[in-house]
């Protein structure tokens, strides 16, 4: 049983997961008749649409097209799926919505066969997308979000709890590993759905979007040439002058983090009895990078610098971090704890500043939200 659980954490949270990989496992048909497999979209950033050609949103169609033109060559597929299932607004054969569709919005992505995306009937796909993706409301603050709102409370007070389809031209962002990362519905913006395409298209921004701070870690200690390679980006990151005014210590020796954690625990016997999955000091991690400043302060933007290098170069690698502070102070202040920081051969003159847990992740985050309005634009 223990194994079928770590198993399934790392599948969970590996850069190519099972569970994101399950979209690849769906078969649909086209609008010739022919079974296809999204496999055949594998590496692909997906935006899988619920259509309809008599619907007051069926304009979008032409914005669409658009992203398509847009992003296409650089790995962007738009899958669109038509549905009768909204005021019955997809009507026709397959073939006469393809017809309409080419000739008034003259669209080049791929088109497929008529379906359901709510009820017994439902495509297994649009199944799983929901289960991924439920609904999180419509903008109020938008007069087309107020109006599909009042009427979604006219027919189901409740509308607001289920994740079902509400309506035509409901969208699912999947990324470019088979998570289905966002959901918009018909009143969103089409501004923020090419911004996440892009982010999606672009692996540095995906990286920064992904990243999460990690603080439960399997037991697997990290490849040398992974440690390696985070620490060759993380010297690459600026600072100034070029006076890189850091000492960086990648810590692989598991018996030197046991045998601090060893003392750390006499020190703080009741915080460790609390927490059942105690296993060390850096949470968890089997590896840490611990890094240096001068001992006069100087250089902590730089060393900020250089850490978020190596964050983000681990996420790509498929590894968690968390910057830790907790363990430099008790490091810095335990008499005890003196042989660790003697191993570390710190220079001279210079001063733990901070400590990066490393490994692969044993949890998946949620995302926590971040407060846009403390970014303010001066202009004219």
């Amino acid at each position: 049983m223990k194994r079928l659980v770590t198993t399934c954490c790392l599948a969970a949270v590996c850069v190519l997961t099972a569970l994101a990989q399950k979209i690849y496992e769906f078969k649909v048909t086209d609008n010739l008749g022919k079974q296809v497999s999204l496999s055949d979209y594998r590496g692909k950033v997906l935006l899988i649409v619920n259509t309809a050609t008599k619907c007051g949103f069926t304009p979008q169609y032409k914005e669409l097209q658009e992203l398509y033109a847009k992003y296409g060559r650089d790995g962007l597929e738009i899958l669109d799926f038509p549905c009768n299932q909204f005021g019955a607004q997809a009507p026709g054969t397959i073939q006469e919505i393809h017809q309409f569709c080419t000739a008034n919005f003259a669209i080049e992505f791929p088109q497929f066969d008529k379906i359901d995306v709510n009820g017994p009937s439902e495509s297994p796909l649009y199944t799983y997308l929901k289960s991924q993706q439920g609904f999180a409301g419509f903008n109020l603050d938008d007069p087309k979000g107020k109006m599909m709102d009042n009427m979604m409370k006219k027919r189901d007070a409740d509308y607001a709890q289920k994740s079902d389809i509400k309506w035509n031209f409901t969208k699912f962002l999947v990324s470019r590993d088979g998570r289905v990362v966002k959901r918009y519905e018909p009143t969103d913006d089409m501004s923020q759905v090419d911004a996440d395409i892009f982010m999606e298209l672009n692996p540095t921004l995906s990286t920064i979007m992904a990243r999460r701070s990690i603080r439960r870690y399997l037991d697997k200690p990290v490849e040398h040439e992974k440690l390696a390679a985070i620490a060759r980006y993380g010297i690459n990151a600026p600072s100034g002058m070029n006076r890189q005014p850091w000492a960086v210590r990648v810590v692989e020796d598991q018996q030197l983090i046991a045998d601090v954690t060893e003392v750390y625990k006499k020190e703080n016997a009741e915080q460790v009895a609390r927490d059942k999955g105690f296993k060390n000091m850096f949470r968890n991690a089997p590896n840490i990078i611990c890094v240096c400043i001068p001992s006069d302060g100087s250089g902590q933007l730089d060393a900020g610098l250089l850490g978020q290098n190596m964050m983000l170069a681990a996420q790509a690698m498929g590894l968690g971090t968390c910057c830790l502070g907790g363990p430099v102070r008790f490091l810095n202040s335990c008499a005890g704890a003196r042989f660790f920081l003697d191993r570390l051969d710190i220079p001279a003159g210079y001063q733990l500043c901070y400590i990066l847990a490393v490994g692969y992740p044993d949890e998946c985050p949620e995302p926590k939200p971040r407060d846009a309005s403390k970014v303010k634009f001066i202009d004219k």
